[in-house]
Order: C-alpha cells, then sequence, then structure tokens
C-alpha cells in the first residue's frame, strides 16, 4: 500500500450524500463538480438531450433520456453523466445499473477525466455508447461497446443507436445550431 493510500481518506456512498455542491467519487476519491459549465456547455447538453428526446418519442416507451444524475457503480464511485438514455425503470434514488448511452460534454477541467477514468469505467460497467463531445471541436466521438471493447464509430455524423428494446437515429449534426 502507497502513501497516499495510508493517509488520505477513502470515501463512500454515506459520505457522499453529506456533500454540499455537485461531486463525483472515483473510487473513494471525491471530485468537485464547479464551478457550474459555461453557457454554451449547457446550450450543447441540452441540444442534445433535445435531439435524444424527440428520437425517443413514440419509438422507445421504456427509454428515458436523462440530464445529470447518479450513476453509483459501486459504495465508492458515483458518477453524474452530462446526458444518459436509460431503458429501465430506475427504482432507487440513483442509477444502479449501467445506461444504454452516457454523454460527456469535455471542459478544460473534465477533458482528461472524461477521456481517459470515466471512458474506462464506462467500458467496464458494459454501457453500450460512450459520447464524448467536443466543443471546441464540433465534434462527437460515438464509442459503441462491441466484445468489451469501445471501438469509434462516428464523429457528430447522424447515427443509428440500437438499443435494448429499439433503435433510433439521431441527428447529432444539430446540437451545434
Amino acid at each position: 500500500m502507497g502513501l497516499a493510500n495510508k493517509i488520505l481518506p477513502h470515501y463512500t456512498y454515506d459520505d457522499y450524500l453529506n456533500w454540499e455542491g455537485r461531486w463525483e467519487l472515483i473510487e473513494g476519491h471525491p471530485i468537485a463538480m464547479s464551478p457550474m459549465p459555461v453557457p454554451l456547455h449547457q446550450q450543447i447538453a441540452g441540444n442534445l438531450f433535445l435531439e435524444f428526446k424527440q428520437s425517443l418519442k413514440n419509438k422507445c416507451k421504456d427509454c428515458k433520456v436523462y440530464l445529470p444524475l447518479d450513476y453509483k457503480i459501486n459504495e465508492d464511485t458515483i458518477l453524474q453523466p452530462d446526458i444518459l438514455i436509460v431503458c429501465d425503470t430506475i427504482k432507487k434514488p440513483y442509477l444502479d445499473f449501467p445506461p444504454e448511452l452516457v454523454a460527456e460534454i469535455l471542459s478544460p477541467s473534465t477533458a482528461l477525466r472524461d477521456r481517459n477514468t470515466k471512458y474506462q469505467i464506462y467500458e467496464q460497467q458494459g454501457v453500450k455508447y460512450y459520447l464524448i463531445v467536443d466543443v471546441d471541436k464540433k465534434i462527437i466521438e460515438v464509442y459503441e461497446l462491441i466484445n468489451g471493447k469501445y471501438t469509434l464509430q462516428s464523429h457528430s455524423d447522424d447515427f443509428v443507436f440500437n438499443l435494448s428494446e429499439c433503435s433510433i437515429t439521431a441527428e447529432l449534426k444539430n446540437i451545434w445550431e
């Protein structure tokens, strides 16, 4: 065990529930989700949410799109993806099973974590689609889980997502308007 592991506290979901503000918890290490995202980040998140909501409408009765909510991987890892699509009923105050799709919108403070740590967590958890939205480059990288590994499928084009109960086409280029 390294020195850091001996002296740094290890937090769990019970600790997380008592914190003020927005946080994520990765392997017991807290990560502040502040400051709030800039207006362009929020606009892109809203546009992506609406695109998925319209794509799901009347096609996938059990699938719903969500803005950030707690995705509890285990007792010491809780993430808050920017956008999620879930095709089953959430029975707890948090999501405790892998969503069908997760989208993370990059910012300077989150890009490294989104491209590495979260990428690996979502891949290990079996999240079928992982979208990395690069606002500066106006690119959406669509990764699909194939044989347990993410494979890059598209960059910002229209894309057909084969969810557990249906298929939807999302016009991803529309989010930049």
